[in-house]
């Protein structure tokens, strides 16, 4: 079976998942920031020449002895794109799939949950060769394409790191749409304190558009099992350091500082205004992001400052 055969038979498989679990949850029209053609009626204004006679409101209008008529707010078609962190440190996994081999996924999951007429799904992909972009296509395409993407270095350090991945998304796709920004959160530094070199960018993101960060971990990111001495690499660096994981003290240590790590992260996103999921390689994630977006779906959108 050829790269592509079993890239087609992932997707199909994931289509079927997501027909029988997740249809539906992001289906529909996405609001526009301006006023024109739409359903949902957003001001009422004094009637002139040009406005659509049907959205005449004829309580008030009998009242102000003038016509008033109801102003909607557009709807288009949906823009997603997806910042996908593809870094060595996504290149790990202890449980069913690596990190790597999730975030596909669920970006192919996304792009099967925003298609529609009209909607489009684009990509960039943070690897060590550099940050690429793939143009936008109508979404079920795009899902398709996102499961097909070439494996990227196993080892090295990226050239653009995730601060200013966010920075080009911000710059070359200005128009108000969904942005997704999937990733470990793992700084190539090592730095687990905040504030992080990617929350200003993330913050300004959010300012125009509906952004929501997936962050990835593996259960041995948070735990260290008991299994005497291990030899740990640095993917990126290639830095190497000799533990014993039999010491309680260093076990203990170590779920401390992942627990601060991943307080941290989530204060981060939060502060800059944006949906936060955490998957885990040995989790549900279709089960973790249907509700995740049933949750946002019954919560009042918020409303985002256009520039």
């Amino acid at each position: 079976m050829t790269s592509r055969d079993a890239a087609l038979g992932r997707f199909r498989r994931l289509d079927l998942t997501v027909q029988r679990r997740l249809d539906g949850l992001l289906h529909g029209d996405h609001q526009g920031a301006r006023l024109g053609p739409g359903d949902d009626p957003e001001e009422l204004v004094r009637y002139q020449p040009g406005h659509d006679v049907r959205r005449i409101d004829q309580h008030v209008t009998a009242r102000a002895r003038e016509p008033y008529v109801w102003l909607t707010r557009a709807q288009h078609p949906l823009d997603t794109w997806v910042l996908l962190d593809r870094s060595a440190s996504m290149a790990f996994g202890t449980a069913t799939d690596e990190k790597d081999d999730l975030a596909q996924s669920l970006s192919a999951a996304i792009g099967l949950l925003t298609d529609a007429p009209g909607n489009r799904l684009g990509l960039g992909e943070l690897t060590a060769d550099g940050l690429r972009w793939r143009r936008p296509t109508p979404a079920r395409i795009g899902a398709q394409l996102a499961l097909r993407t070439e494996p990227p270095p196993r080892s090295g350090s990226a050239p653009v790191g995730l601060a200013e991945g966010l920075r080009q998304l911000a710059v070359r796709h200005r128009r108000p749409g969904l942005r997704i920004i999937v990733s470990d959160l793992v700084d190539p530094d090592g730095r687990s304190e905040r504030p992080f070199d990617w929350e200003a960018p993330l913050r300004r993101l959010a300012a125009r558009h509906e952004v929501i960060m997936i962050e990835i971990v593996d259960p041995r990111e948070l735990e260290l099992p008991e299994v005497g001495l291990l030899v740990l690499v640095d993917p990126e660096s290639g830095r190497q350091r000799e533990v014993d994981s039999s010491d309680l003290r260093l076990r203990h240590s170590y779920a401390r500082a992942a627990a601060a790590h991943r307080e941290a992260t989530a204060a981060a996103v939060a502060g800059a205004g944006v949906d936060h999921l955490l998957v885990r390689t040995d989790g549900d994630w279709v089960a973790d992001l249907s509700r995740f977006v049933q949750l946002r779906r019954h919560r009042p959108a918020r409303r985002r400052r256009t520039r």
